[in-house]
């Protein structure tokens, strides 16, 4: 393993994961972190440079957490200032779930969550009530809904089933902001400094088009990820790949 990847063991367990009631955990978003994101490498394969492209990803986090700790404030009642530079995404979220009926439970927005039997830790999104079940939400700020949100929800609900007993479901609320264009309807996504528009390959007048973009819309998005326990599986797998790549460290501080 390459000890160069992080400076010692307290940075390890910093960035890793939780310390609980002087236990540490590791953490469920660093555990699906050790999947292959295919796009991603896309991604900065197609960037200018490695540091481009380090710096579009770091600005994009940093616009996600800002919409992520906005709406959540939101549903918290705090009232909060709402940034323009993500105005309509935020805006468009809250409407959403009011139009929707979607209940947040407060005491349950950022929780802090561990499987003691997984030996593992995660903070949740939210919990909420859609449609009268009640189910873990989770907000992301992506482009789209991948398959590996999955992974993350799955192992949040197996945290927490013991805890509800009619905790039945999961979902991903995508909270995005796009332009189109007024002429042939192309869409345009600017996140992290970074450009992208979609058009739809089959309509010759998008491809031709000198786009006249319309001001920023929010686009929202709700998705259920059906058969948690099937996820759960594929998340503990997951989770064994990522304790052998880390194996020296996990050993270190006692976890293995």
């Amino acid at each position: 393993m390459a000890f160069s990847e992080y400076q010692d063991i307290e940075d390890f367990k910093e960035q890793c994961g939780y310390t609980i009631e002087d236990v540490w955990y590791p953490r469920v978003t660093k555990i699906v972190g050790i999947k292959a994101k295919p796009a991603l490498y896309r991604y900065y394969g197609a960037a200018p440079s490695f540091k481009a492209a380090q710096e579009a990803t770091e600005q994009s986090a940093k616009e996600g957490t800002l919409v992520h700790e906005t709406v959540e404030a939101a549903l918290l009642g705090k009232d909060p200032e709402i940034p323009e530079s993500v105005a309509p995404a935020v805006n468009a979220a809250l409407s959403f779930i009011e139009a929707n009926r979607i209940e947040v439970l407060p005491e349950n927005i950022e929780r802090r969550i561990v499987n003691h039997d997984e030996r593992y830790a995660g903070t949740i999104d939210a919990l909420a009530r859609i449609d009268g079940r009640l189910g873990v939400l989770d907000i992301k700020t992506s482009q789209s809904i991948y398959r590996d949100y999955g992974l993350q929800t799955s192992a949040y609900v197996d945290a927490l089933k013991n805890d509800f007993d009619d905790l039945e479901a999961r979902w991903i609320l995508r909270i995005d902001q796009i332009q189109k264009c007024l002429r042939c309807g192309a869409r345009r996504r600017v996140k992290g400094g970074n450009e992208k528009i979609a058009i739809v390959w089959g309509n010759p007048t998008q491809r031709g088009c000198s786009h006249s973009w319309s001001e920023l819309v929010g686009e929202i998005e709700l998705k259920e990820f059906p058969a948690w326990r099937h996820d759960f599986e594929a998340f503990l797998a997951a989770k064994k790949l990522w304790e052998w790549e880390n194996e020296d460290w996990l050993k270190k501080i006692g976890y293995l």
